[in-house]
């Protein structure tokens, strides 16, 4: 099944996707979807008012989430180019609910920021409560995947030992366009290739089998610390080929066109802007 959270005038509506055609769910988004009574299996029965799918125009899948878990340095290849050691433990930070953005909405790039780089990731959609989950309820609590990109401002990032600071800018991590369930994608652990290209040119291209913590790892580890709850996010962490680690090092600008991509999740398509200017 497909999910989606679509812009309708004054207002939000969660859809269920059915080729060109989306079926109002009656929920505003969603994370709505998830935490109500039934679920995605009552998503899945429910038939509402039928859309074109023309000219959608769609907004952060889950708009306020709870919680958005980050993990940094999850792919060999990237953890080699940052010249970083393999972690025993994920790496975590935090994201707030104010930094996302729909699937083909402008990235606002802070004038702050002279190190504005892109991150395709996978995210995970939390579908049920969990907490100290074991195997099989990690397993249970992913409702599907979706598409991010963890946009930094690598300066601020790294101005200290700690990352949030680079992560939470306004308006700045696209997220969409769709939430997919596991049995469309090989189940709770996929491997689906990654790519995220500026301009038409990639940069990005990977596998999440790669992923050093996969799903239901992470979200094991997560719930260790803390209940997950229905629409929670989680984002994998991003694969090599980062503009901060390139030679010479690449960043974004104003007028820039940033696609990220991940087979059998979607697309996302963002123009990047000067902050202020939208």
């Amino acid at each position: 099944m497909k999910l989606a959270t679509i812009r309708r005038e004054d207002r939000t509506a969660a859809v269920r996707v059915e080729g060109d055609s989306l079926i109002d769910l009656g929920l505003p988004d969603v994370g709505a979807v998830l935490a109500s009574p039934g679920g995605l299996d009552t998503a899945a029965r429910t038939d509402g008012a039928v859309l074109s799918a023309a000219d959608v125009v769609f907004a952060p899948l889950v708009p306020r989430p709870g919680k958005v878990i980050c993990v940094g340095l999850n792919y060999q290849n990237h953890i080699k180019e940052m010249g970083r050691e393999l972690p025993e433990y994920p790496t975590l930070f935090a994201k707030f609910a104010d930094t996302l953005i729909g699937a083909h909405d402008d990235i606002h790039r802070p004038v702050a920021t002279e190190q504005f780089d892109w991150e395709a990731e996978l995210a995970v959609v939390v579908g049920r409560q969990v907490r100290r989950a074991d195997e099989r309820e990690a397993e249970a609590a992913v409702a599907g995947f979706t598409v991010l990109n963890d946009i930094t401002c690598r300066d601020w990032q790294f101005r200290t030992r700690e990352w949030l600071q680079g992560k939470n800018w306004d308006s700045t991590t696209p997220l969409g366009p769709y939430l997919v369930t596991p049995d469309e994608v090989g189940g709770p652990r996929p491997a689906l290739d990654v790519r995220c290209a500026v301009n038409g040119r990639v940069m990005q291209q990977d596998n999440t089998g790669d992923l050093l913590f996969d799903p239901v790892d992470l979200v094991r580890y997560v719930s260790t610390m803390i209940r997950l709850s229905p629409g929670d996010i989680i984002a994998t962490g991003t694969p090599g080929g980062v503009g901060h680690a390139r030679k010479p090092q690449i960043f974004l600008r104003e007028g820039d066109t940033v696609v990220t991509e991940i087979d059998g999740l979607g697309r996302l398509e963002n123009r990047v802007i000067t902050e202020g200017t939208a």
